[in-house]
């Protein structure tokens, strides 16, 4: 597997990563929280977690030099306890970590671009802790790196509920202050309603905003008035509709609520940029494809398959879709977008609700359909939790289901069934309802299977053919009910 040549930090293409959030906890155990009378329940609440990460919880009590019980006396011991609790399951906290180790991986690899010999021996470490006067200097090591970091990489978090939670003294919104407070790259887009008088009338009028942590506050950058409501169809695109304007930079990295990522996967991010860049056939590459690594197989049984049947589809899966096939599209995140292919040729998302139910997969169709070119690449991967319980996975796999069925009424899929030539036409079929189509017509064939067999052996039909094959001396038919 080759990987493109890198050119300097300062050089690569810029990106920029966002995600949808709504308005799940940005910290787990956020019922922890609101119920700490209770010491019983930090038992009841991290129950699943210390199961599966035994030796790091008691790893976690020896660095606090505590037991149990006794966290309760100290605030500052609830959020680390918090925290630890987010690190290891699918939250907010976790995959903003994730996607953070971009930054680290890009200043570590400009210092490497830009450092000099003595600079070098001196170690990364005086980077990363300057003084107060390295920090103060427009010239310092420590300001270029903080410079290029900000230049090629911010993350975007569109949490549409952000404003009402704030306004509402929800906790939630506490946490994501202080998740921007601690990652300066972090921004929030959220959608603001407010009341607003024309002469004797109020109405509400709509704003989409843009904010970042200065000072341990959250500061407006960009307020966007709107001409009504941005949730008029589905939640996800939509928050990704009104948030792609705030996206800067060549390409855009959609990220999922449920994801991680590892510092040495994002060295490789300039790499991966560079595939842009690169010869995949007539038309360049508009979305490059990314493999991903499911860490919640640990969790059950159930969990270990879902892990299993997923990483078959990202890798294998994809990879003969992408080539030869040339069929792939948008299954989802961690894709990597060509942004300005995209937003002058329609978005990444269509939010029509009912009918745009599985939405990540329109913008595979938008892109196919532009002449685009959608490619996989295996040498860099992002972490994927999935679902670890029956009914999460049953619900799961209804949704997409559901969302073949509703792409069959779907003039993309038309339009494409037009365009394909016969061979693509085929495994676009296939790889998208046909599958569903396929499915059925095995079990509806199962059943009329077995409901005949009862019929043939319960009406004596089947001794009666068993009969007559015998007296006519058909080997033939004698053969063929054995065998059923």
């Amino acid at each position: 597997m080759d990987m493109p040549r890198v050119p300097q930090v300062r050089k690569m293409l810029s990106f920029r990563s966002a995600k949808y959030f709504e308005s799940d906890n940005a910290l787990a155990l956020h019922g922890v929280i609101l119920n700490s009378q209770n010491s019983n329940m930090l038992h009841s609440l991290t129950e699943s977690h210390i199961n599966t990460f035994l030796d790091e919880w008691n790893n976690f009590m020896e660095r606090l030099n505590c037991k149990g019980h006794e966290i309760w006396g100290n605030e500052e011991k609830i959020l680390q306890l918090r925290h630890w609790a987010s690190l290891r399951g699918q939250t907010l906290c976790r995959t903003v970590r994730g996607m953070m180790y971009y930054r680290r991986a890009l200043k570590l690899q400009a210092f490497l671009d830009i450092a000099k010999e003595e600079d070098i021996l001196e170690g990364y470490k005086t980077i990363t802790e300057p003084s107060e006067e390295d920090k103060k200097s427009q010239r310092s090591m420590y300001t270029q790196l903080e410079a290029v970091a900000d230049m090629k990489f911010t993350y975007i978090a569109t949490c549409q509920n952000y404003g009402n939670q704030k306004r509402s003294g929800d906790r939630r919104a506490t946490d994501i202050l202080n998740l921007m407070v601690n990652n300066p790259s972090l921004r929030v887009a959220y959608i603001d309603e407010v009341e607003e008088a024309e002469g004797a009338k109020h109405q509400k009028v709509y704003y989409s905003v843009l904010v970042k942590a200065v000072d341990n506050l959250d500061q407006e950058i960009y307020r966007i008035k709107l001409p009504g409501s941005a949730m008029i169809g589905e939640g996800k695109p939509e928050n990704q509709n009104h948030a792609i304007i705030f996206t800067r930079g060549e390409a855009l990295q959609t990220i999922d609520m449920n994801q991680d990522n590892y510092l040495e996967e994002a060295l490789k991010m300039r790499n991966l940029l560079e595939e842009f860049n690169e010869d995949h056939g007539v038309q360049p590459p508009t979305i490059l494809g990314v493999r991903e690594h499911i860490f919640t197989g640990s969790v059950s049984s159930l969990a270990w398959f879902m892990s299993n049947q997923e990483t078959s589809f990202v890798t294998i899966g994809q990879r003969v879709l992408a080539r030869p096939l040339k069929v792939r599209f948008h299954y989802g995140h961690p894709d990597i977008f060509d942004r300005i292919f995209h937003i002058t040729r329609g978005g990444i998302s269509k939010a029509s609700r009912g009918i745009n139910l599985s939405e990540d997969i329109f913008a595979g169709f938008n892109s196919t359909l532009r002449r685009g070119n959608i490619t996989h690449h295996e040498y860099i991967q992002v972490g994927k939790g999935r679902d670890v319980g029956l009914n999460q996975i049953s619900l799961f796999e209804a949704k997409v289901a559901c969302g073949n069925g509703e792409q069959t009424l779907s003039r993309d899929l038309y339009r494409l069934g037009h365009r394909f030539d016969f061979f693509r036409m085929l495994s676009c079929y296939y790889t998208t309802t046909g599958f569903y189509f396929s499915s059925m017509l095995v079990v509806l064939t199962v059943y009329v299977y077995l409901y005949g067999k009862l019929y043939l052996s319960l009406s004596g039909l089947e001794a009666t053919i068993v009969r007559f094959a015998r007296a006519k001396g058909n080997k033939v038919l004698k053969s063929v009910m054995a065998s059923l």
